[in-house]
């Protein structure tokens, strides 16, 4: 092995060597390198953007709704909320009522969907974390209070402490829709959720909201959430047909699941674009090999004549071009951990540098660019250039095998 070894390196860094096949073995490196750099990097990405939305949206919108059928609510709410508090994947259960209208400051108005929550059980859930203890408490105290996203803050020039309209559309015993009812609401409190949810998000009582919706029992339905919400569809399901009143089911997947399909969708199209990327740089070990083939034919045959057989030349071929898989993978694998695992810092570095910003909060749910690092995406990479790299060798190396002595020396 070491003489295949010795070989090799012999071969590859003989300074004879044709100027061109120098440059073509050097462009294989330099693409695999670059391939694999730039595959781990835009993994890492992904995997940032999966995280991201797992912490941060999909810690503030509900893995899974259940919608009474009936305009009255869901009857014995209550009951069934402790039923579901006992699942073992659920984590925070609660009643809602949620309406679609319009908020009125002066000649300005906004679409808004307000959703009612019952403070007792929303101590528990993620909206005190959003605002100070403060806020918190006028919420509780006061149930004409409401908290809004700061977009519709800033789109209706409203600051804690004003007063806004709200007009709730009605419907009649026949589902015809009557005149809005107005409600005067104070706002106690800003929330930053993120991207589009600013823009149009509020929260208020629950009591007001059901006795403004005509829902007689209290609660129009049930929210909750899960310990992973990646489950959120099989367990929306599961719940739903053990409930025992009649209710529509949805889960953050058909409302938000656009979000993580595309990341899935990107992840997918990375994988197979860069590793056609990484194939094509292979190619050029294929050209560079058959090249050293030709040019090498007298040392090879000299090889053969003092008891070479054909493995050992197809190993040592096959060792000269991967030798560029692994430096290549090597160095672009290094760099790709280095910069995922510093993106962050990198991109802000960048921003500062230019004055500009890669994501804005007021359209994406982050406003920074993330990366998380998964050692499997390394080994993943690292394997599939390796493993092309070898490939790729196998025809040149078969061809200097097939080289006969005698007619080479013979000249």
């Amino acid at each position: 092995m070491h003489l295949i070894w010795l070989l090799a390196w012999r071969f590859r860094s003989n300074k004879r060597q044709n100027g061109f096949i120098s440059f073509i073995s050097a462009s294989s490196t330099i693409g695999i390198g670059l391939g694999c750099f730039v595959l781990i990097l835009l993994l890492s990405v992904m995997n940032g953007f999966e995280k991201e939305l797992k912490e941060q949206l999909l810690s503030i919108i509900p893995h899974a709704e259940f919608k009474s059928v009936y305009r009255q609510g869901i009857n014995d709410w209550e009951g069934e909320i402790t039923q579901l508090k006992a699942h073992p994947k659920v984590t925070f259960v609660e009643p809602y009522v949620k309406a679609t209208g319009m908020l009125q400051k002066g000649n300005k108005m906004k679409t808004v969907e307000i959703t009612g929550l019952e403070p007792s059980y929303a101590a528990s859930g993620f909206l005190p974390a959003l605002v100070s203890t403060s806020e918190w408490q006028d919420f509780k105290d006061d149930p004409s209070s409401v908290f809004l996203g700061k977009g519709l803050l800033k789109t209706l020039s409203l600051k804690v402490g004003d007063k806004v309209q709200i007009l709730l559309p009605q419907l009649t015993d026949d589902l015809s829709l009557s005149a809005p009812k107005s409600l005067t609401l104070k706002v106690v409190g800003s929330l930053e959720l993120g991207g589009e949810l600013n823009n149009y998000t509020g929260f208020m009582h629950m009591s007001l909201a059901a006795e403004t919706q005509n829902i007689t029992q209290g609660a129009q339905g049930i929210r909750l959430r899960f310990d992973d919400p990646f489950e959120a569809q099989n367990l929306t399901q599961e719940i739903g047909y053990g409930l025992k009143p009649e209710v529509y089911m949805s889960n953050w997947t058909i409302s938000d699941g656009n979000l993580y399909q595309d990341i899935q969708l990107v992840r997918a199209v990375v994988y197979i674009a860069l590793s056609l990327v990484i194939a094509v740089a292979c190619f050029n070990i294929v050209s560079s090999l058959v090249m050293a083939v030709n040019e090498k034919q007298s040392e090879i045959a000299m090889l053969k004549s003092i008891g070479a057989d054909n493995s050992l030349i197809i190993l040592v071929f096959m060792m000269q071009g991967t030798f560029n898989g692994i430096i290549g993978t090597l160095c672009g694998v290094v760099l790709g951990v280095m910069f995922s695992i510093y993106l962050a810092d990198i991109s802000l570095f960048i921003e500062g540098l230019f004055g500009i910003q890669f994501l804005s909060g007021d359209v994406y749910f982050i406003d920074f660019l993330p990366s998380k690092l998964e050692w499997h995406d390394v080994y993943l990479t690292a394997s599939i250039a390796i493993g092309l790299s070898i490939l790729a060798t196998i025809y040149p190396a078969i061809k200097a095998s097939r080289i006969n002595p005698a007619k080479v020396l013979g000249h």
